[in-house]
Parts: structure tokens; sequence; C-alpha cells
């Protein structure tokens, strides 16, 4: 995912961080939030998929030849919570008897009059409960609002989740929090530790046992590069409810949250650490990418920037902290991969947008494809195929490109010498009416095309507005669809080994 802003680029929500999308494709000027920490899952889990761009890489983090990943084993489902049940009726009150009329005269004292006891008022029978549509299925929605926040950047999509220490729901054990930015170009949560709190961040159990640990009990943390910066931090558990899903005991990133010095190979590829909300564009990122997990070739092989292993005493560089393998069970996850329900992928719906943008845009995040009455894949979608490592290829102006679709880089990100740009935007002296030719990775011959605006990025958001369908950005040679493209469309995103209906993913539809 990438975040432009008025003249500084901004990554923090550009971050592909751990999705299958290695390239963090950006100019001097554009950051694309593509990062370190994307793998496929080809067999299992996949192997990660590398591809330094020549432009700005992605994560980078997986060497040209990738080991096959160690198939991961099948993260126990979190049990679902169970449903509330409805109500009981109440049942209907006895009616009160009407006492015998006294006879007139009225004898002195009247004495009270017992109730007749034949007829007594048959109870009235409880209702049965309405047809009960048996346990109604679990809320698989979320609000998505895109609005400008801190950072001040446009395109970004924001949704809230809940953090609890692993198996305690109570309001001390849990935080909100808002302000997460919303990324089909990553795998998995990453937290602020400021947005956390110290007291919460301090009860999530942290995650040891890394492969190359000789106690298996130092504690693990994790570097992920994107094409603007990098987040550093520790690898912990907790219970994530995101609507009304929980992915129970989900490892996951809190970013800044450790004493260990940042590594020196992290701070080398990433340049600009993103560990503050205004760096970051967010209060961290939930990444929903196709891949299940963030590094899967780290399983493996040893790879830069990517896990480590912490000791306070030891290690190979100054921070104490040690490059290291991981075993896949102890990788940053997909939240939605851990569901016990609508797990197989999710569905971004965001309503169009007028030319000069709006202030801000409220729309709807789907969990399960096919699963449920309101997430059917359409008979007539176009459903592309991607590669292991998230991938489709881009025909644009008659050149091959390979390309994503990343909700969290806030513009449509390719080259095209032709067009003017300025800083991180094109700028054409007026709106230009492009198309595309996007296909199925593969062998099958899928292929649509797709017709996009491209507006004078200065002077379109010089109004300040949140939303826009028309940004865009020079690339060195990918071609991100981003935020733009969501605009109008219900977005589909498979996950791989998962299956809707009668396809396999991963995919994505529109």
């Amino acid at each position: 995912m990438k975040m432009l802003r008025g003249n500084a680029c901004r990554s923090s929500n550009l971050m592909t961080l751990q999705k299958t999308l290695g390239v963090a494709l950006v100019t001097s000027s554009v950051m694309l939030t593509a990062c370190g920490g994307g793998g496929s899952d080809g067999n299992g889990e996949g192997a990660s998929a590398a591809q330094d761009n020549a432009a700005a890489v992605k994560p980078a983090s997986v060497p040209a030849a990738t080991p096959t990943a160690v198939p991961a084993p099948a993260p126990a489902p979190t049990p679902a919570p169970a449903p509330s049940p409805s109500p009981a009726p109440a049942p209907a009150p006895t009616p009160t008897p009407t006492p015998t009329p006294a006879p007139s005269p009225a004898p002195s004292p009247t004495p009270t009059p017992t109730p007749s006891p034949s007829p007594s008022p048959s109870p009235s029978p409880s209702p049965s409960p309405s047809p009960s549509p048996s346990p109604s299925p679990t809320p698989n929605t979320l609000p998505i609002t895109v609005e400008r926040w801190t950072g001040n950047y446009p395109n970004t999509p924001y949704v809230s989740v809940t953090i609890c220490v692993p198996g305690v729901q109570g309001s001390d054990q849990c935080a909100t929090l808002d302000h997460m930015v919303l990324d089909t170009g990553s795998v998995g949560v990453r937290v602020l530790g400021s947005a956390l709190g110290p007291l919460l961040a301090a009860r999530l159990p942290s995650q040891s046992g890394a492969t190359d640990d000789p106690t298996g009990n130092a504690p693990i943390a994790e570097c992920a590069v994107f094409g603007s910066g990098y987040t550093w931090g520790p690898i912990r558990r907790a219970d994530v409810k995101i609507g009304g899903k929980v992915a129970g005991n989900l490892p996951l990133q809190v970013i800044a949250d450790t004493q260990a010095t940042v590594p020196g190979d992290c701070q080398s590829r990433g340049v600009v650490n993103l560990g503050a909300p205004a760096l970051l564009g967010a209060n961290g990122v939930l990444g929903i990418g196709p891949a299940q997990r963030d590094f899967p070739a780290a399983a493996n092989t040893v790879l830069p920037s990517a896990y480590y292993y912490c000791t306070t005493a030891t290690g190979t560089s100054a921070s104490g902290c040690t490059s290291t393998r991981v075993p896949l069970d102890t990788q940053v996850m997909n939240p939605v991969a851990n569901f016990p329900t609508d797990n197989n992928g999710t569905i971004i719906r965001l309503p169009s947008v007028p030319a000069e943008g709006s202030a801000s845009v409220t729309g709807e995040l789907v969990f399960g494809i096919g699963t449920q009455s309101n997430n059917a894949l359409p008979a007539a979608a176009n459903v592309l195929a991607l590669d292991q490592y998230g991938y489709f290829p881009t025909t644009y102006k008659s050149r091959a490109l390979t390309s994503a679709i990343d909700s969290g880089s806030n513009a449509n990100i390719f080259p095209d010498s032709s067009i003017p740009s300025s800083s991180q935007w094109f700028v054409p002296t007026a709106t230009l009416g492009l198309s595309a030719i996007l296909r199925s990775s593969g062998l099958t011959s899928t292929s649509v095309t797709v017709h996009f605006p491209l507006a004078n990025g200065w002077t379109l958001t010089a109004n300040r507005n949140a939303a826009y369908d028309s940004l865009g950005a020079p690339s060195a040679g990918m071609f991100i669809w981003g935020l733009p493209f969501f605009f109008g469309r219900d977005v589909y995103t498979a996950l791989s080994n998962a299956t809707a209906g009668k396809q396999s993913g991963p995919f994505i539809a529109f």
C-alpha cells in the first residue's frame, strides 16, 4: 500500500506490507505500501515474493531464488463464539379473575369474595418463538471510511479493530483502534504500541520459538520494509475482533514497542522509521491480501530485514537481535484465514465519487465469498487468477506489466513517460481517459479492459477532499491498481488455498 500526499512521499498507508506483493513500486515522491511482509501461499503457504523492483521495491525481502516454503500446518481454527440466543418470549401474564359481584343489599361487613375456582382461567400459551431464523449467521460486515486523518493523506480507507488479551474479553483487557488502514496489498495485523497503550501491549503474550534461537525462548521481532520506510517491533499474540468476527490468538506485530535497537540491516533498507501515527498515517494496518502468512519463505531461509530473535545479552548485532528462520505458525497471519467461518476471502464495496472527489466516503468490508446471502460472487463477475505471489499481468499501451490490486495505495501507479509528472503525481494539462487490459495469471485466458480517468494530481487535491478516482503516480515498471480502482466497484479477494464456489484462490474479481 502506498501513501502519497502533498509534497511528501508517504508509504505508511501504502504498505503492501507482507502481502504476496513484494514490490514497493515507488519513485522518489511516490510511496507504495508494498513492503517486506508479502509472501505467497503456494502449496501450503507458499514461497515469498521478493522481486526488488528497479523502481522501489516493495518488500524486497525474498532473495531471487525463493526456496519452496514448507507447507504450514493449518492453524487451529478458533471456535466461533456461540450466537446469543434470542430472548425467550415473556409468558403472557395470567389474567386477574373477576370477583363474583356481591349481593345487594350487602351484608355488613362484606366478606372478600373468593374468586370462582371454576373455570380457572387457562393461562395463555407462551407464543412459540417466531420461526426462528435458527441461529442467525455471525455478522460478516464492517464499515469502511475514506477520510483525511493524521498525515493528511487522500484516498486512505480506514476501519476499526479491537485487540484483546487472548481468551479475555473484559473492557480493561481490550482496546478498540480506529483508523487502521485497510490493505489488500499486505497480510496481517500491525498496530502501533502507542495506540494500544503500554499496559495492554505488555499483557499481550510475546511470541517465541524462532528456529535458530538456541534457547527457544527469546522473543521474536520483525522488520517490515516499505517503499517509504519500515516498521519494527515484536510479534505478540492477541484475539483480534473485526466487526462480528474474531481471529483468536493471532500473531501480530506491535510497532515501536520493544527496547531492542532497530537492527542495522532494517534501518539501512527501510531508512525511515514509521513508528508514529503521523508517519504511518494510521494507528496500524489491517492486511487482508491473498496470502495467509507474511514471510512464508522465512520458514526455511534466513531473510534480510525480516524476522529476528532478540536477547539483551546476545545477538550478532548491536541491537541484541539476530536474523532467524521462524516456523509458519509463529509468523504474522492474515486474520481472515483465522476466522472459523467466512474465511475464504473478502469484498470491499465503495461507492462512486464525482470527478472533483468527495470530502469523505463510507463503504463496507464483507468477509467471505459465497458463504452468506450478502457475499455471493455474481455470475458475470470478472475473475482473474493470481500467481503464487499475488500478481497478474496488465497490458498498458501495448506494454505487458506485472500488476496487483492494492487498496492501501492511494493512487493508480504505473509507468508512462509521455504524461507530465511533478513530485509524486501525474499532472496532465487536462483529465485523460485511459484504459488497460487486465489478464488472468497462468494458463487461463480471461481478460478484461478497464477504463480509468487520470487528472492533474496537484489541481485535484488542492480542494482538500479525501476520496478521488483519478489520482495517478508514476512508477518505474509495475502497474499498481490503487484505491481509485475500488470506487464504484465490489472488489473480491480470494485467499490462497481457499475455494469460492467453483473458483479456487488466489484470485481477484470485480
